[in-house]
């Protein structure tokens, strides 16, 4: 599994309330829909992450 490194975010009021909303209603914590979202946007983008060995094992 990949680590997670913990960052401050600092973002709009109302595109907070909208990603929290959108999370809610995915079943999703705030900070997973988010994270869903950047994976979406990379993927999209051609810029996914490589897969070390340990995460394809």
């Amino acid at each position: 599994m990949a680590k997670k490194k913990a960052f401050a975010l600092r973002i709009n009021q109302d595109i907070l309330k909208a990603v929290e909303k959108w999370a809610a209603d995915e079943f999703r914590s705030t900070n997973g829909q988010i994270e869903w979202m950047l994976m979406q946007s990379l993927k999209k983008a051609k810029r996914s992450p490589k897969k070390t060995k340990d995460e394809t094992q």
